[in-house]
């Protein structure tokens, strides 16, 4: 089976004879600085990145949503509106018409490779808490709900109806095999907003959008970190298909969301602090995870960027050991 059989087949829960192991998040430059003094060539790029590593051949897009022009922001965290004549002020430097044209010549390079099931192709749509929260700012997003709701449903409506049209005009390229909505609305304690929030300001365009990205056959994700736990069934609510990155140091169970719920998609839930450790530590993370893969609908990747200071040879070995369990685990699913 190919790269994109294979995941096809890991998402649809059927028997597939091996598991792709797929780097979703880059490297932090920090961890590849300290690859490059243990051997790492400089020179490769991100396919020969993923050759030299043996993971599966994949490309993400991340729609660009500011045009030249746009104010940035005074510091990190901090937003570029705080009320209506701001949003005014901005709108034209914001939502360009391009931001799919502009990736024209990478996408029509894909189409051969894509078509052959050698290349994974995904991509990633602001979400309607990220969104909101890169033109408040972290902090005056909170209040916005509450100062400014007719503003920030101006802003989601603005940001859907331009979703629909790039999401369509990627398709005319190819059809991408899952897509990721960047949200990032857990902590470790759960959902930075109440379900009643999450209802009024986000469900409405959840339910606009994504029929329009299935419509594609394009697997839905949504990418929050923290502890998304009680914010699943909401998902399956708003029509999304699943998860990722499912961090383990936010207390993450996967093992317990696959219980609950059997049909939820999910990506990562690798601890990514067994890196620093052993190969048995390493091992023993993917035994963990295990009973959940011969589940289906379910594939194990490191649960966000492999930390700086992992050693080079632990990271050939986690990959080699995912590659060595998702062959037995694989086997397995949907029996």
């Amino acid at each position: 089976m190919n790269i994109r059989e294979q995941f096809h087949a890991v998402m649809n829960g059927q028997p597939v004879d091996g598991m792709p192991v797929m780097e979703w998040a880059y490297w932090w430059d920090k961890t590849l600085d300290v690859w490059y003094e243990q051997g790492l060539p400089r020179w490769l790029d991100e396919r020969q990145m993923q050759d030299y590593f043996g993971l599966a051949h994949q490309k993400q897009f991340w729609l660009a949503l500011k045009a030249a022009g746009c104010p940035s922001p005074a510091s990190h965290g901090a937003g570029i509106i705080n009320d209506e004549a701001d949003y005014d002020a901005i709108r034209p430097f914001i939502l360009p018409d391009d931001s799919v044209s502009r990736l024209a010549p990478q996408l029509e390079a894909l189409r051969e490779p894509h078509k052959n099931g050698e290349t994974l192709v995904w991509y990633t749509l602001d979400g309607f808490f990220w969104w909101p929260r890169v033109l408040f700012g972290i902090e005056n997003h909170f209040y916005s709900f509450y100062d400014y709701p007719e503003l920030y449903h101006r802003i989601c409506n603005d940001l859907v109806e331009w979703q629909i049209r790039m999401v369509d005009e990627m398709a005319q390229y190819l059809k991408p095999d899952f897509m990721t909505i960047a949200e990032d609305m857990s902590y470790n304690h759960g959902p930075m907003l109440s379900k009643e929030l999450f209802d009024e300001f986000l469900l409405p365009y959840y339910k606009r959008l994504i029929p329009e990205i299935k419509k594609h056959g394009t697997h839905v994700f949504i990418d929050s970190d923290g502890d998304i736990t009680t914010a699943v069934p909401w998902f399956i609510e708003a029509g999304i298909d699943g998860i990722l990155p499912l961090e383990r140091q936010s207390g993450v169970d996967v093992a317990k969301i696959r219980e609950l719920y059997p049909d939820f998609l999910m990506i990562g839930s690798f601890d990514k602090m067994c890196m620093f450790h052993t190969e048995k530590e390493i091992r023993a993370e993917i035994e963990r995870l295990l009973p959940t893969i011969r589940k289906g609908k379910f594939l194990p990747a490191m649960d966000h960027q492999t930390p700086p200071g992992t050693p080079l040879e632990n990271y050939r070995t986690y990959v080699a050991l995912m590659k060595e369990y998702g062959v037995q685990a694989c086997a397995d699913c949907g029996k």
